[in-house]
C-alpha cells in the first residue's frame, strides 16, 4: 500500500469513528421542542418537556451491589432493588420513536426505534 492510500484509508477512519460517536452521542439524548432531554434527569423533567408516553413498561430489576464500610462482611451478598420504565414516544410517521428508559426515576438511556405512526 502506498503512502498515499494509508492517509486515505487513515482518513476514512477517522470519519468513520466521529460519525459513529455523533450517533451515540445523538441516540443518548431526546430533543421535545427546544429542549433536550439526556441522560441523568429527572422523569418529571421528560413528562414536562415531552409530555405524557404512549406506552409505559415498567419492571422491577435485581442487581448485585459491593458494600465497603464498617458493616461489610465477605461473602454477604447485597441486592438492590431497581425500578426500569421504558417510556416509547411517537413524534409521527416523518420522525423517529424514541423509548426512554428510566432506572428509579432519572434517565438511563435513550434508544431510537422505527418510524413513527399517525394516532387517530
Amino acid at each position: 500500500m502506498t503512502r498515499n492510500q494509508r492517509r486515505k484509508v487513515g482518513s476514512l477512519l477517522a470519519a468513520l469513528c466521529l460519525a459513529a460517536a455523533a450517533a451515540d452521542a445523538s441516540a443518548d439524548a431526546l430533543r421535545c421542542g427546544s429542549r433536550v432531554i439526556s441522560r441523568g434527569d429527572h422523569a418529571s423533567k421528560v413528562l414536562r418537556y415531552c409530555g405524557a408516553p404512549i406506552a409505559i413498561r415498567s419492571r422491577l430489576v435485581h442487581r448485585s451491589v459491593v458494600a465497603f464500610g464498617a458493616f461489610y462482611h465477605p461473602g454477604l451478598g447485597l441486592l438492590e432493588e431497581v425500578v426500569v420504565e421504558e417510556w416509547t414516544y411517537n413524534f409521527g410517521p416523518s420522525k423517529l420513536m424514541r423509548q426512554v428508559r428510566l432506572e428509579n426515576g432519572f434517565v438511563r438511556d435513550v434508544r431510537e426505534l422505527g418510524y413513527g405512526f399517525r394516532e387517530k
